[in-house]
This record gives C-alpha cells, structure tokens and sequence, in this order.
C-alpha cells in the first residue's frame, strides 16, 4: 500500500487564517518540528487544496513543514473564487506567508499544477528557495491545455464522452469556452453540475488503475467547485504566463537542486513535458516511475518523493 512509505499521521502544531486582500483568505498550517529544515507543500489543481496525507511525505523530526491552500481552494474562502487569482498573486501570498513566518529560505515541494506553480516561485524568487521536489510536471502551455481539454480522450474516451455530453453538441468542438459559459455562472443550479463533471473527468483519469474512492472525492463540492472553476479560469489565461515562460527562465533556478519524478503513464500531464523540463535543466534529476499515471499516491511515486525529501535532508547536490 502507498500510504506503509510515508511517514506516520500527524498533526499541526500551529495553523490559522491570513487575509491577503479584500477577498481572499487562505488557510495555512505548520507541522512536524518547528526548528526544522523548512519545506512549503504546493498543492495541485489549481484549486485542489491540501490534505493529511500531503504532511506524510517529509520527516516530521527534520522538517518545519508548511502547507497551505491557494486562493480559491480548499479552507481559504471563499472558495472557487477566480476573481483577484492568478500565478503572479498566488507567488507574492507565498513570500507574504514565508516573511510571516519568518522562514529565510526554503525547500520547495509541488506537483502537477504544483509544480508549475513551483517553478513560477522560484524563477521570481529564487534566493527563498534551497531546491525543488517536483512531480507530474505542468508547464501550462497551449498544447498541455489542448491535451487535458482533448487529448486525454485517446486514453479515456469513455470518460471523455462523458465530459463533453455535459454540454450541447453544437459547443464540443470548443469544450474550454463551453465549460466557462457554465461554471462562471451565478447560478449554482448551473455551475455545480459543470465544476463535478469537470473535477470527475480529471479524477477519471489519475491513476494507471481506476481508483474509485479518488473519483468519489473529486466529486465532492468542495473539491470540485475549487478544480472546476480554477482550472478553467487558469487555462483560459494559459497560466497567466508569457509564451514558453517557465522553460525560458529556468536559468534562474538552474544552479539549485532539484529532483523531478514523473509517472510513465501519466495521462493527466504527460512526460513529453517533464523531459522538455529536464532538457532545459540538465542538472536535474528526472526519475520516470515504470509503473505511474499521474496520482501521487501511486506506489512507485509516492516512494520516490519521500526518498527524495530523505536525500534533501543531506543538501546532496543530484548531478
């Protein structure tokens, strides 16, 4: 089972609410040891929001563990909330969480939308990072957006069909702006049905075996109004990036250590991205995961992110 390579449960030794403008309000806990190596858990979606488990990945008696969710995600209300959200706010709530927290430097943790957003913080900050962990990599380009709002259909038609048969047949050939129409909506009776069948498609379609506990949780409304509209939100501004952005600026983080784990069957965010990332960043060690779709909680990937925070406990550079 994944869960035997984590690290026992634990729980927050200190948590609480910061308001970042005059909307949001994000929700932010710290666990494991308070004099320990720092380490920020960036969570997926966008939207997806953080759980117990993602504490599990770090030693709690070496690490000084912080997690929060994003705007619009998770505890932080009001929750799917896309106005006053983008990457360039979401990067300066984390340097106003670090300054609060009074955290010089830190290890910077991230998958699938984590990972993007892990790499906007460190091109923007790279001075607060002492190296990435990084899983199912998102660049946020064009042609991963096509892919997630089409491609994965190659894989998954049956759950493709699904997704596109919740919207009139005159609007599948353009699914992203037919989605917007819906989940952007006022009327709850009109953006619930579009976030669950969005959040579900996703949730369809992590694991390299059907998982039905996760697709049941993505349904939920919490978790889906947060994937739904944010994912959508951020996909219609292609990540609030320039072209190509993240791969561009690598060289401002290329002299720190990172460690890149990507599953080889991962659907949702294929390894074509994750070898363009590594390409850019030879320095990096990219472990592809023989047996992985793009969960975290897959065994062969779950293993490799705790063996990667283990080895980050030494500072051992990964030439």
């Amino acid at each position: 089972m994944p869960h035997s390579v984590l690290f026992p449960r634990i729980e927050p030794y200190r948590h609480g609410m910061l308001a970042v403008d005059d909307l949001h309000t994000l929700y932010w806990e710290e666990c494991g040891n308070p004099d320990g190596e720092p380490v920020l858990f960036l969570h997926g979606g966008p939207g997806g929001g953080i759980s117990p488990t993602h504490r599990r990945f770090f030693d709690p008696a070496h690490y000084r563990i912080m997690l929060f969710d994003q705007r619009g995600a998770g505890q932080s209300t009001p929750l799917g909330e896309y106005r006053q959200n983008t990457t360039q706010l979401l990067v300066a709530d984390i340097e106003r969480l670090r300054h609060m927290l009074g955290i010089t430097s830190w290890l910077v943790f991230g998958g699938s939308w984590g990972s993007t957003l892990a790499l906007a913080y460190g091109q923007a900050h790279p001075q607060a990072c002492t190296g990435f962990i990084l899983r199912g990599i998102f660049l946020c380009t064009p042609a991963e957006i096509d892919w997630f709002m089409n491609g994965m259909g190659w894989f998954f038609p049956e759950v493709h069909a699904r997704f596109a048969a919740q919207v009139p047949e005159d609007e599948r050939s353009d699914l992203l702006h037919a989605y917007e129409k819906r989940l952007f909506s006022e009327d709850p009776t009109v953006y619930m049905p579009a976030a669950r069948s969005w959040s579900r498609y996703e949730g369809s379609c992590l694991f390299l075996e059907p998982d039905t506990q996760t697709i049941d949780d993505f349904t939920s409304d919490t978790v889906s109004l947060g994937i739904g509209r944010l994912e959508a939100h951020y996909f219609l501004h292609q990540g609030f990036f320039s072209e190509d952005q993240l791969v561009r600026a690598v060289g401002r983080i290329r002299h720190l250590p990172a460690v890149i784990v990507q599953g080889r069957y991962d659907v949702v965010c294929p390894p074509a991205t994750a070898h363009r990332l590594k390409a850019a960043w030879p320095e990096a060690k990219l472990q592809m995961i023989a047996n992985a779709g793009h969960a975290v909680m897959e065994p062969g990937t779950a293993a490799a992110l705790v063996a990667a925070t283990e080895q980050f406990k030494t500072h051992r550079q990964f030439n």
